[in-house]
């Protein structure tokens, strides 16, 4: 297997009680809440945890896009991929990802992702994503558009990392009469493709197609939702005639280990419950606006993902028997790894170790028991 140490970098200090005063921690939440002296210690404890997990033997690191929220402050994940090719020597460095749909010239990011190509000698991976619907309300782009403008957006940056220039670009939603690409990416013919997903049906036939073989990662879902999500991507590419290479198939998952299951669950509770229950829940609304996604996968995914569109709390308890987080000793942790690995097949596992509220302490504990104890089994 391989290993990725992702990273949402949540704003930690934030008063819970007046969050709870507002619907959301994303776009409703007033950024008086944020305090700019302690959000400058948050990156740069995040960004030591990212560079430490060089050191502890991961073979990726990672961040992601979201805006307007404390959920995640990484508005621009390439200035933050940019900190840590400066820190780092070997190690891949993915950003998982960015949201196609948003931007108005694709090409800005098909540069950016040149550039850091080229910075890291060939380290980058690209993770293209929709953005959840949350980032729409952020940006006041259209969602009814986002599947066309994500899936043109893509072709024009492939287009433009892949053909000679200039050349014109001629689209439903971008148009440039030139498209010359300086620098081009240091990796031929582009950087690796990862496509993170709650488990859209579009997406993973999209992602499946064999033009693309793009990895596909199944994120905060329940060990079954995994399963299955994983298992329909498998299906998709034997339907297009091929058969699905494990490093093609992953996950990603809150993780913390400790020296028993007892210390485990003590020491993880109050980042898990934070998390789901303080940063990353929205009302549905706010989730699933109007026109983001066809009625039917809708419908699915109200019906399989009822804790990420309510304002129910939802315990660690239910959260940990359900595997959408894994909590344990590393024996326990191994099992649950090993189980999902012989379901699905899927090779990558992308482990977010901190997570929520979890201090710094905790964490740097939580990585080092990952990487001495759970990693090497699984190799």
């Amino acid at each position: 297997m391989k290993f990725t140490f992702f990273h949402l970098m949540p704003y930690r200090p934030l008063d819970m009680v007046e969050r709870h005063k507002h619907r959301a921690g994303w776009v409703v939440l007033p950024n008086a809440l944020y305090d700019p002296k302690k959000g400058a210690e948050e990156y740069a404890s995040y960004i030591d945890q990212l560079v430490y997990a060089e050191e502890l033997g991961f073979d990726i690191i990672a961040v992601n896009e979201h805006h307007q929220t404390a959920y995640g402050m990484m508005p621009a994940p390439n200035l933050i991929a940019s900190a840590l090719i400066q820190r780092t020597k070997r190690v891949k460095i993915a950003i998982l990802g960015r949201a196609l749909p948003l931007v108005n010239n694709p090409i800005n990011i098909a540069e950016e992702f040149a550039m850091l190509d080229n910075l890291s000698k060939g380290r980058i991976i690209t993770g293209f994503v929709r953005g959840i619907g949350n980032e729409y309300h952020a940006t006041g782009i259209n969602p009814y558009f986002s599947h066309e403008r994500y899936q043109e957006a893509h072709d024009l940056i492939v287009a433009a990392w892949t053909r000679p220039g200039p050349f014109t670009f001629e689209g439903e939603h971008y148009n440039f009469r030139y498209v010359n690409l300086w620098p081009r990416p240091y990796q031929q013919p582009h950087p690796p493709v990862w496509i993170p997903s709650m488990g859209s049906s579009e997406t993973i036939k999209w992602a499946a197609a064999p033009e693309r073989k793009y990895p596909f990662l199944v994120t905060f879902s329940g060990r079954e939702l995994v399963a299955r999500y994983l298992n329909l991507y498998r299906e998709q590419a034997r339907q297009y005639g091929y058969e699905a290479a494990a490093d093609q198939l992953g996950w990603a998952s809150p993780i913390y280990v400790a020296d028993t299951d007892e210390r485990a669950r003590e020491e993880a509770r109050a980042g898990i419950e934070t998390l789901f229950n303080d940063f990353l829940v929205v009302p549905w609304e706010m989730l699933m606006p109007p026109g983001y996604t066809s009625l039917a996968s809708m419908k699915n995914t109200m019906k399989m993902r009822k804790s990420l569109g309510s304002k129910t709390r939802h315990s660690f308890e239910e959260l940990l028997e359900s595997g959408t987080v894994l909590v344990g000793s590393p024996r326990t942790v191994r099992e649950q790894i090993e189980r999902q690995r012989d379901a699905t097949g899927a090779n990558n596992l992308v482990a977010m170790l901190q997570f929520g509220v979890l201090p710094d302490e905790l964490t740097r504990r939580n990585m080092d028991m990952f990487a001495a104890e759970v990693m090497p089994h699984l190799r």
